[in-house]
């Protein structure tokens, strides 16, 4: 078995099975078109939808019919099976689908939204306005009162969710101060988990201690990366979406709710040892609003690079193959834009 990522890899002649990243692959296809070096491709964490990935399931579905010896394989926790056979076989013949469970717990939702009864009234208030029945708590101080209710369950790490670096470092910042406050806590060890993150630092929330500790992380922990020891995840519900803006043509980082596959993902974190508890930071009515799945990055983002990627690589007319087509009439074309099309439509 080996492995190849960009910069280093471990691979042999006698090597039978490669560990590889998608850009891995797509550089391997310049040089390769068939793949013919290959006898299954496994393409793992499908419902990510990035463009590479996209990009790679539409070219695999190009050379089938030249491949018909290739086997590919997609995995994935929370993918719509039905639409991936449908794309891969026919509407009347759709690949097979295989169900595997896997071994885990069960996880105890509880729903702790952010708007709560103003001045402290319950339910069971009744002389309560309907004007003042609900007021916004601080998100800050929300992720300290979900960490407080955790400290009075069984011990075990806990992992919070943020949209982005500066509202980790806040949250840590706030959590450090409530630790000292909260005897139960005595001990925790805060860690931050984050891309910009260095090395070192990332290292040590890979490598569990004597010490209860509450890991503050981005989307990366999603399902990219898998924290151990995590017995409680606490969701506040938001994710930085990277989004191509139209206006400005520029690439943007708004703070998006998360689809329900996310939040089901991140709820999944904490039930792969034992069981445990996610606390969601938002109403189960708020919940099954949101959308089933995330947007595939091909319809939120630029495809000046891919196209021409794509031209590079001799199939330049290959977006009637991907799983979504983006609508491209529906954008105003930069220069950028202009200038792949241009080189696409130019291609033999």
């Amino acid at each position: 078995m080996g492995f190849q990522v960009r910069f280093t890899g471990e691979v042999s002649k006698a090597t039978k099975i490669k560990l590889m990243t998608d850009g891995i692959l797509l550089a391997e296809i310049q040089r390769d078109k068939l793949l013919r070096k290959y006898s299954a491709i496994i393409i793992d964490e499908a419902h990510e939808r990035s463009l590479n990935i996209d990009f790679i399931l539409g070219y695999l579905k190009r050379i089938l019919p030249q491949r018909p010896d290739l086997k590919v394989i997609i995995t994935s926790a929370t993918i719509d099976p039905e639409r991936f056979a449908k794309h891969f076989g026919s509407e009347e013949e759709p690949a097979p689908i295989i169900e595997v469970s896997g071994r885990t717990y069960p996880v105890e939702i509880r729903y702790r939204p952010l708007s709560q009864p103003a001045g402290g009234a319950s339910g069971e208030d009744e002389d309560a306005s309907d004007d003042e029945l609900e007021e916004d708590r601080d998100p800050l101080d929300a992720v300290c009162d979900a960490v407080d209710e955790l400290a009075l369950e069984a011990p075990g790490d806990i992992l919070v969710f943020f949209s982005g670096e500066r509202e980790i470092r806040d949250a840590a910042e706030a959590l450090n101060g409530r630790i000292q406050a909260n005897r139960r806590l005595a001990g925790t060890e805060v860690l931050p988990l984050f891309a910009r993150l260095s090395l070192q630092e990332q290292h040590r929330v890979f490598n569990p201690g004597g010490k209860r500790r509450i890991i503050l992380a981005t989307n990366v922990a999603e399902t990219s990366l898998t924290v151990p020891g995590i017995k409680y995840v606490v969701d506040t519900g938001t994710a930085r979406i990277s989004r191509y803006s139209h206006r400005t043509k520029v690439q943007r980082l708004p703070i998006e709710r998360v689809s329900q596959a996310s939040a089901s993902q991140r709820s999944g974190r904490c039930g792969r040892v034992s069981e445990g508890i996610a606390i969601r930071l938002y109403s189960e009515e708020d919940f099954e609003s949101r959308p089933p799945f995330t947007d595939p990055e091909i319809l939120r983002t630029n495809l000046a690079a891919v196209i021409l990627q794509m031209t590079a690589m001799g199939v330049a007319r290959g977006p009637r193959t991907w799983r979504t087509s983006p609508s491209l009439s529906r954008r105003t074309p930069g220069p950028s834009t202009t200038a792949s099309r241009c080189c696409a439509n130019s291609a033999p």
